[in-house]
This record gives structure tokens, sequence and C-alpha cells, in this order.
């Protein structure tokens, strides 16, 4: 009868397998190996798996051990190409060299001769031994070029939700956006954010409503991913990694949402627990908020009243004891009336040349503020490095962990500040024909306000508001809307001083002042 061969073959990795023939390669050789013997190939055990550590670790050998086990009786003959594929750990290899004398098993190596003396035994611990140290010192050149890379700028690990690699010549692979995921998350970020979204609970269905967002086997989208997600810098731009020590370090890959969003989702994540989101009707009335009750002067409530086939919006006083208490006012009503007060405050074209000078001016002086800013923030920068410096220092010459422990939580601390400064100083460069595209947002406000009134959305009426009047509108079932105190830039442009204007028919106050404008007097 023909010896019995078991056949083991071993990669370090998944990724091995796929892209090489490495498993296919090492199998081919030990049956040519094993004919040439006259063996008689039972079985071929592959593993895909670092040849560090226990061999228990590994399915291929426990299975193999486990065949073994089961027929005791036979004497198998144990092929592979290389003494380093049994292990690359001194003390695993001669724990499996034990393991396969007790099942009564022989080895046999293309690359080596086993020899079943002391001299032979020594040998062989040699060699594991120095598969060991090139394990060991694989390792500490892949981890030392890995940190290099991270500490220049580049993530290494990977990809997070959102992000891909992408091969860049001169530079190796880098991380871009993976549409759509990328606009998911960033609506995700800014949702939190702003408030849309409450909980995180409510970040996670949302995400959910994706197909195609990662899922676990269970195909669904579990909130710790989202909670790794909304923590995680890398998707403002940054680089942080306890492993290697590297903290807020500003990352080469395009960002998906800003800093100030990425802080305040974690103000948001830190903080109290929300209230239940209450239904939201504001979005209904322009003018929530905005007009008072001329009788008590309390912002006037809004509601929606179901009749037999519509539904009717009102605004309404509701406070007890008033003599306007419960009357409603028709939406359309009341928005009519403030838009013709509005429709009046149109300054004359003579002064939108004054007004474009005022403008410059403020801008110009506003550019310097800005070139100080940028100077202190500068400062300030230094000042943390220095001090980041000197706490590096200290963990230096420290040998308490606690105290180390502590340090480098102070220098995390640093170094995120220094990155918030950082980015604030990137925001106050002023961008090319930055004055102009502002200035023709502003005049063309001020120049006709009723028509951003008449034709804008709900947000821009509130806007309209909260930049023509400096105060409520004050409204009464006889007068009707009373004209409100005018905001500044109003005032200057009309030639107003005090509180009154001259254009409305319900206006209380009618003082006027017809001045010509001087923008020196207003700078």
């Amino acid at each position: 009868m023909k010896q019995k061969a078991l056949i083991y073959c071993r990669v370090s990795s998944v990724g091995q397998q796929k892209d090489g023939n490495g498993l296919d390669s090492q199998e081919l050789r030990c049956r040519q190996y094993a004919e040439s013997k006259g063996y008689e190939v039972v079985m071929v055990f592959p593993d895909t798996m670092s040849g560090g550590g226990s061999y228990l670790k590994r399915p291929g050998m426990v299975a193999l051990l486990s065949i073994l086990d089961a027929q005791p009786e036979e004497e198998f003959v144990i092929v592979f190409d290389d003494l380093k594929r049994a292990s690359r750990d001194t003390r695993a290899f001669l724990d499996l060299r034990d393991a396969f004398r007790q099942r009564n098993a022989r080895l046999e190596c293309l690359n080596f001769k086993f020899d079943d003396t002391p001299e032979g035994e020594f040998i062989e611990t040699i060699i594991a031994a120095h598969g060991s140290l090139e394990r060991e010192q694989n390792r500490r050149q892949v981890t030392q070029k890995m940190k290099a890379r991270m500490e220049s700028g580049y993530w290494v690990h990977d990809a997070m939700v959102g992000y891909k690699y992408q091969p860049v010549k001169g530079r190796g692979k880098m991380l871009f956006p993976d549409e759509p995921l990328a606009s998911i998350i960033r609506e995700a970020f800014e949702g939190f954010a702003s408030g849309r979204f409450a909980t995180q609970a409510e970040v996670t269905r949302f995400c959910a409503t994706f197909p195609d967002f990662p899922r676990n086997k269970k195909g669904n989208v579990v909130q710790q991913k989202i909670s790794d997600i909304l923590s995680n810098p890398i998707y403002a731009g940054y680089i942080c990694s306890k492993h290697y020590g590297i903290r807020w370090l500003k990352g080469h890959h395009q960002a998906l949402v800003p800093l100030e969003v990425f802080e305040r989702v974690q103000e948001r994540r830190s903080g109290a627990r929300p209230t239940p989101k209450r239904a939201n009707i504001a979005d209904d009335f322009a003018l929530r908020g905005a007009v008072v009750c001329g009788c008590c002067e309390v912002p006037l409530r809004s509601s929606w009243t179901k009749g037999n086939t519509k539904r009717y919006a009102y605004y309404l006083c509701q406070t007890k004891g008033c003599d306007a208490y419960g009357k409603s006012i028709p939406r359309g009503k009341l928005e009519n009336e403030v838009g013709e007060i509005i429709k009046t405050i149109q300054p004359p074209q003579s002064l939108m040349h004054a007004l474009k000078a005022m403008f410059r001016h403020v801008w110009e002086a506003r550019r310097g503020q800005a070139k100080e800013i940028v100077t202190s923030g500068q400062r300030e920068v230094l000042r943390l490095e220095k001090e980041i410096d000197g706490v590096l220092d200290r963990i230096m010459s420290a040998s308490n962990s606690a105290i180390i422990a502590r340090y480098e939580d102070k220098v995390e601390k640093l170094e995120h500040q220094k990155a918030i400064m950082a980015e604030k100083l990137t925001k106050q460069v002023e961008p090319k024909g930055a004055f102009e595209e502002k200035l023709e947002l502003a005049c063309r406000f001020l120049a006709n306000p009723w028509n951003i009134w008449e034709n804008g959305t709900t947000p821009a009426r509130r806007l309209v508001m909260k930049l023509a009047f400096a105060g409520p509108v004050h409204y009464t079932r006889i007068e009707g809307a009373r004209t409100p105190k005018l905001s500044l830039s109003f005032k200057v442009l009309t030639g107003i001083e005090g509180d009154g204007f001259c254009c409305g028919a319900r206006g209380r106050n009618r003082t006027t002042d017809t001045r010509i404008f001087n923008p020196l007097l207003y700078p």
C-alpha cells in the first residue's frame, strides 16, 4: 500500500490568495514531490492567515490535526513546501512539532530535510527562529511606513464609509468621496448639527432609508456604526490615531463636512438628551414672532383651522384678559398689510451710489480687522505649539503610567484647539471677488425689499423682517398693522432720525429728515 500524505499550504492573508497564486503553486509543488516519492495524497489543507501566534488559530491546521486524531492507526506524512509555512513563530513551531510527534506523523519539506537528531532539532529551531525574526522585522517595517505615511497626512487603514481609495500619481492611494454614500453622510452630519435629526437614532433611520448604505449580516444599519461615523474626525478632513500617537493632523483628503459642523455634532452628542420633536408649523407663517398684539404687546400665535372642505391659516392673540384674546386674523390679510408697509420703504435710486461707497468703506475697515485677527490667531497657534512641546517634554521625563496618560490627554486637547484655530484662520482669507459678490446681494435687497417679500419663501420673508425693521410690527383689529421702527440701514438710506417714518398711512410718528446722505457721516 502507498504511504498516505497530507499537504499543508499557507499564505499570510486573503489578499495574497486573491492577488496571486500562492496556494495553487504550493499545492502543485507538494503534489509533484509526493508523486516522486510514491505517496498517495489524501487531502490538502489551505490556510490564509499569518504564521505568527498559536497554530490552533488557523482553521486549516486545526482540520489537519483533527484528521490525525480521527485515524490514530494511520501514519501520515505531512508535506509542505517550506519550513516557514508551518509557523513563523519559534515557540509555536516547537509546539506544532511536538503535536505531530504525539500523533505519529512524519514531517517532510521540499526545502528542508528533517533529521531526528539533536543536531537536526537545533537546525530546525534556528530556521524557525529566523522565520520569527523576519516576521517581526517585516511587521516593524510595515508599522514604521504606515506611521510615516499617516504623519504625512494620508490615511492608511481601511476606507471609512463615504470614502474610497484611488491611486494618484506620485502620491500613492488616497481617499476620495464615494458617492452616493458621501452625500448621505454629509446630510447626516448637517442634519444632526442643525437639529433636523433630534437623536442619533433618527440619523440611523435616515441612513437606513438608502439601500446602498452598509449593513450588518442581518441587513440592519446598527446605531454603533452611525456613532463611529459621527465621532470620526476623518470626515472633517483630519487624521487621528491613538495607535500611532497622531492627534488632529490635517489630512490631504477632501473633507465631507466643515470642522465647525463636526464640532456642533460633538456638542450635541455630549449634551443633554433632547426633548421629543414637536410638530413644526413655523414654516407656514412668515410673521410668527415678528408681529405683536397692539393691545398687550405679546407676539401673536399662529394656527391652522380645519373647515368643511379645506384648512385655514390664522394669526391670533392668546393672552387671557386681552381685549383681542381669541380673535383670529386671516394669514393673508395680515401678511398683505405688512407687505404694503415693506413696499413703501424702497429707498430712492440716487442714494444707491452713496450706499456702495459706505459698504466699501466698512469692507475695508473689516478687512483690516481680519488681518489683525489672522496675526493674533497665528500667535495663538505658536503658543499652542510651544505648550504642546512642553507637555511632550514632560511625557519623556515621566515614569508613572497614570501621569503619562493625563499628559497624552492634554496633548490631544491642545492639538484639537490648534486644529480649530487653524481652520478659523483659513476662513479669514478674503476670496477673489468676494466684495463685489456680497455687495450685489446687499444692494439687491436694499433697493427693493418688497420684491423679495412678494416672491420669496417663508425663510426669505423672515429675513426681510429682520433686516428691514428694528422691532416687531404692532397690529390691532381697528388700526391694522402699524409701521414699526426701521433698521439702521433703512434709516440712513431714507434720511430719517428718531423713530418716525413718513411713508405709511397708519404711521404713528411721521417726523422726517430730508438731508442728503453723506457716507462720511456714517462710517
